[in-house]
């Protein structure tokens, strides 16, 4: 499982997808152009003290993301017919996040193996990307077993309940 952030708008929002996917133990791949520096110092304080746990990669753009894209693109999108919770998630997936203020490109969404959307009350536009992100990613974990990893690696010896001093 990987998650994907097409062409960034707003850093903070990159930050926390950061400490999302760290903590979660979920690559995250960063397609560029950002719409902040989207230097060493800046990803740093984005991410907090998070970033050594996380695991990103930067592509320069669209075309070279694909290069590397290792499965099937799940991309969430508010124009969705399937709800996450009515989709078979794979551990290989990637699931693709727009851009804060535009999406993707028609070209990306057609690319997209899959569509997804979280389900929303009448009237609401859009949840927040890392919203989104938190929600689906969890689900998906959930489906494909990416939990039990964390546990096994959180609960390793002397890490179980009622085994610290």
């Amino acid at each position: 499982m990987r998650v994907a952030l097409f062409q960034p708008d707003i850093a903070g929002n990159t930050g926390a997808l950061i400490r999302l996917t760290a903590c979660l133990g979920v690559p995250l791949e960063v397609i560029e152009p950002a719409g902040f520096l989207f230097t060493r110092r800046e990803l740093a304080r984005a991410a907090l003290d998070y970033a050594p746990l996380a695991e990103i990669g930067r592509h320069a753009d669209w075309d070279a993301f694909l290069e590397t894209a290792p499965a099937r693109i799940v991309l969430l999108t508010t124009g969705a017919a399937t709800s996450y919770l009515d989709f078979a998630f794979a551990p290989g997936d990637v699931l693709l996040l727009g851009r804060e203020s535009a999406g993707v490109p028609p070209a990306v969404h057609r690319r997209a193996e899959a569509r997804i959307r979280v389900p929303m009350v009448a009237g609401a536009r859009a949840l927040n990307v890392v919203a989104a992100a938190a929600i689906v990613l969890g689900e998906a974990l959930r489906q494909t077993g990416g939990y039990r990893a964390i546990e096994d690696v959180a609960n390793g010896p002397g890490d179980g309940p009622g085994e610290r001093e």
